[in-house]
């Protein structure tokens, strides 16, 4: 009788073993969110593209006066099939920005942070993320 030793199995092949989960075999996957992906298309079709956050309050807060859009949190868009943020009238920035401010970095949930997004052609879009 030979003594031949067993190879072992490595990691990635005990993972390729494992049967496929619904999603991959549907084809269906839920997309990044505007933040992990880097930026996002929105319903109107335009790309926004992350510039730089989280931001410093100084930087957030002239933003929230001077950023073309303003949003605040995202939903994900079953028919569109992609996260979109939560865009904010013109009427509701004060309040919502208040409201913002009072969580940028707090030490209890929900905390609030500041990003600063660019479209194409030049808007600029202050997204307050919030995290639970």
């Amino acid at each position: 009788m030979s003594k031949k030793q067993r190879r072992a199995v490595t990691l990635a092949e005990m993972i390729a073993a494992l049967p496929s989960s619904p999603a991959e075999e549907s084809g269906g996957s839920c997309p990044d969110p505007p933040l992990m992906a880097g930026g996002f298309t929105d319903a109107g079709g335009c790309y926004w593209r992350l510039v730089r956050g989280p931001l410093d309050p100084r930087r957030a807060r002239r933003l929230a006066v001077d950023a073309d859009v303003m949003s605040m949190g995202t939903y994900y868009d079953d028919q569109a099939g992609w996260w979109l943020p939560r865009f904010l009238p013109e009427a509701e920035r004060p309040a919502a920005w208040l409201e913002a401010r009072a969580r940028l970095g707090a030490a209890d949930l929900p905390v609030h942070e500041a990003y600063e997004f660019a479209a194409v052609d030049g808007r600029v879009l202050l997204f307050i993320e919030t995290y639970c």
